[in-house]
């Protein structure tokens, strides 16, 4: 029988060494983020996308529903990062969680704050410098996540790589859906994982129930990566707006918010995930990880939990 260890990042204690992803926009809001938290993982609240003032009201309202471990995920190439990151501190929140770029400042803060500062990272050279600069943790990702990628090599490769590398906790994210996956993982060596795409098929997520649904239909075949405006490939679930992505529509925007620091323009990623966050699936992007097959139905987070450790008591 695999026996979970807790998953320790600077002074906090997850009884369960489980990240739930952050999954924006408004995917992984109060209502997930605290229902993992209460499971004994650590439940995220995706900042990127949210006004200073909702994000605030996310976290006050996480804080409500659970006793838990509760962080923030910002991402990086969002122009109000600076802003939802110091938010988020004067929130007195868990952890601070970023990718989709590097931000040296946020390690700053966080040493200021006393809050532990976790990066998504894809090499063991970022991982090593991370570890330099006052990282708690870092969450290793590899091709097989949901969302953008940094790398098309998979989590199961750059973990040991990173293991050597750095001697703080190492998180595996990508590809992680049952109870197999995550023993798997932590038998590379990591101290834990981060689950993104599985807690988007929860009752609790945010999002609509034709986003949920169309995970949980998902086959191999509608795996697809598109470019992101930010900069970066990002891994969905085929639609109708990844088709006309694809068969090269026109789907500039009108008009800019100018939300990200650089963009290509290609199409807007906020809207993007807007709209497929509210069912929209013509105008909306579903981001979703590649073995999102194995996800068959929409469940509460702890039937999640209560499936997850039963299965991996069955392994040796």
């Amino acid at each position: 029988m695999l026996k979970l260890p807790e998953l320790r990042i600077g002074n906090l204690v997850a009884k369960i060494p489980i990240i739930q992803g952050g999954m924006a926009i408004r995917v992984s809001m109060a209502p997930l983020a605290a229902a993992v938290a209460s499971e004994g993982g650590i439940g995220i609240i995706a900042g990127t996308g949210l006004s200073v003032e909702e994000l605030k009201t996310e976290i006050r309202k996480a804080r409500e529903l659970t006793k838990g471990i509760i962080g923030v995920n910002v991402m990086f190439a969002v122009r109000e990062f600076a802003d939802l990151v110091k938010a988020a501190i004067e929130e007195k929140i868990d952890l601070i969680v970023s990718g989709a770029g590097f931000s040296r400042d946020m390690f700053t803060w966080g040493k200021e704050s006393g809050i532990p500062v976790v990066p998504i990272v894809s090499t063991a050279k970022l991982a090593h410098l991370s570890e330099k600069l006052g990282a708690a943790a870092v969450i290793v990702e590899g091709k097989e996540a949901g969302g953008h990628l940094g790398t098309l090599q998979s989590m199961r490769e750059i973990v040991p790589q990173v293991k050597k590398a750095v001697k703080i906790p190492v998180i595996g994210a990508g590809g992680v859906i049952d109870g197999q996956d995550l023993a798997e993982v932590m038998k590379l060596g990591a101290d834990g994982v981060q689950m993104g795409t599985r807690f988007a098929a929860s009752d609790e997520c945010s999002a609509s129930m034709a986003f949920k649904e169309h995970l949980v239909n998902a086959e191999d075949k509608d795996i697809v990566l598109v470019e992101s405006p930010v900069g970066l490939p990002g891994r969905g679930v085929q639609n109708q707006f990844t088709d006309r992505l694809m068969a090269g529509e026109d789907l500039r925007p009108s008009s800019c918010d100018g939300c990200l620091k650089h963009c290509k323009r290609n199409f807007c990623i906020m809207r993007a995930l807007c709209y497929a966050q509210q069912g929209d699936l013509y105008n909306g992007l579903v981001f979703s990880g590649e073995r999102v097959r194995k996800i068959r139905e929409i469940l509460p987070v702890r039937k999640i939990f209560e499936n997850l450790l039963r299965e991996v008591d069955k392994i040796s």
